[in-house]
């Protein structure tokens, strides 16, 4: 992360300074096209003002006259006839021009030069303390000619001013990268602490704590990561329960198959005891192959939803036949049976949509009370069916409700321990309707009962 870190700031500095050069050379840029020709303009008609002004005024004192104006922020440099020159207020760092030059100024031409200095890329003419680059204007005074040399004294103007303007961008720059590592590390860090909660979850460590405050785009990416973190916590304890439950489901009856086989070697036993032990181990042969078959058809369920067969049926006869099949079961518990089913025709997998009223129905017949009431009932409501079974049995804790469709789970045992089953149906239930794009919700209360209601898509 120390690598992100730094190329994070390398990278916002680089951006910084880039963004530094491109602003200097359009700057530049504007300056030698827009600025540097009103910059001329304007100092050749203060030039040519100052001549007006001396022309007219013969009497007065030109070297003091140009020594007063030089005082109030400009340079000078007065060429005679002779090609002496004379300067007035700062000196220039560069005082070479060409002879040419003054000539055609002494002859009555107008010297450009702040307009025609070299327009190179980094070289800014406002700033270049040199004699070309002046305005030159021819000057009679008394009789002579002379070129009169000008530009404003930069210095002069910015004596302070530059000062400050160098401080602040020096601050600028030292604060601007000061922010850029605080705010870098602000960025970062979120990142740093979601790579150790990987390593953590790289180590079976669920236990992760990340700052989940941020209203951000990295908050939102911690908050799903602690929720990820939950979830294969979760799937992790429902690995490990699954298999101590697919252990024990495989275990238990092969230790009673292996029992009572050994007693039926016995050849002392009576015909009686023997086909007791017979039934025994069919019974647990029986438990075996449902458990095998429901494990087969959830793997089936998972793998592939093409193992969905669509097709029309009438889902309250199909619930009517089923009832007719628990029909000796229910009257054997002494439960009182209830239904209202109309003709209700659905497109579904009818095979795996009876699997979800077989496992429903016979929950509900399994976890009753004697002598106890199941009612069920099919209303078509717009594009769905609903479908419900309510029970006056044992009912589930609130606790229990959230985990009833998990597998192999079972309620409290010290409730249920008399009642046999894998854990697998209602997991089945609620693969098999959401394979159809149903929804299954599950309201109860403890020891008064249950009600499960299944909505299905009619097509």
């Amino acid at each position: 992360m120390k690598t992100l870190y730094i190329k994070f700031v390398v990278i916002t500095i680089g951006m910084m300074l880039i963004s530094f050069i491109l602003a200097f050379i359009l700057s530049n840029s504007y300056y030698q096209q827009k600025l540097k020709p009103i910059n001329d303009q304007k100092n050749t008609q203060v030039a040519l003002d100052i001549v007006h002004f001396v022309e007219t005024h013969p009497e007065m004192e030109l070297n003091e006259f140009l020594e007063s104006l030089a005082a109030t922020g400009y340079q000078f440099c007065l060429v005679d006839e002779a090609g002496n020159k004379t300067f007035f207020g700062e000196p220039f760092r560069d005082q070479t021009l060409p002879v040419s030059t003054e000539k055609k100024v002494l002859d009555g031409e107008v010297y450009h030069g702040i307009l025609k200095f070299p327009q190179e890329t980094f070289v800014t003419g406002f700033f270049a303390n040199e004699l070309k680059n002046t305005i030159g204007v021819p000057l009679n005074y008394n009789g002579n000619g002379f070129a009169l040399l000008l530009r404003p004294d930069i210095k002069f103007l910015f004596n302070e001013m530059h000062v400050l303007f160098g401080w602040i961008v020096a601050l600028t720059i030292l604060i601007s990268i000061v922010m850029v590592l605080i705010n870098t590390r602000y960025l970062v860090k979120p990142i740093s602490d979601l790579t150790k909660a990987t390593k953590s979850l790289e180590n079976s460590d669920f236990n992760v704590a990340l700052d989940i405050n941020r209203h951000d785009e990295l908050g939102e990416l911690s908050k799903s990561f602690l929720q990820m973190a939950r979830r294969l916590e979760q799937t992790e304890d429902i690995r490990k329960e699954f298999i101590s439950n697919i252990s024990h489901d495989i275990q238990s009856p092969l230790s009673n198959i292996k029992g009572y086989t050994n007693l039926l070697e016995n050849k002392s036993i009576t015909t009686e005891e023997k086909n007791q032990y017979v039934s025994i181990i069919n019974g647990e042969i029986e438990r075996l192959s449902s458990l095998t078959k429901q494990l087969l058809l959830l793997a089936s369920l998972d793998r592939n939803e093409d193992i969905v067969k669509k097709q029309p049926f009438d889902v309250g006869q199909q619930i009517k036949d089923l009832i007719r099949h628990y029909q000796w079961l229910i009257g054997e518990k002494g439960i009182m049976l209830g239904y209202h089913l109309p003709d209700i025709e659905i497109i579904a997998d009818p095979s795996l949509v009876n699997t979800v009223w077989d496992n429903l129905l016979s929950n509900a017949i399994k976890y009753n009370k004697p002598n106890g009431t199941i009612e069920i009932s099919a209303e078509k409501k717009g594009e769905s069916v609903f479908v419900t079974f309510e029970d006056s049995g044992i009912g589930l804790k609130s606790s229990e409700i959230d985990r009833i469709f998990d597998r192999f789970y079972r309620a409290d045992q010290s409730r249920t321990r008399l009642v046999e089953g894998t854990g697998l149906g209602l997991s089945i239930v609620k693969t098999i309707i959401d394979l159809h794009g149903g929804k299954i919700t599950v309201t109860s209360n403890d020891k008064k009962g249950t009600k499960f209601i299944v909505e299905l898509p009619i097509r």
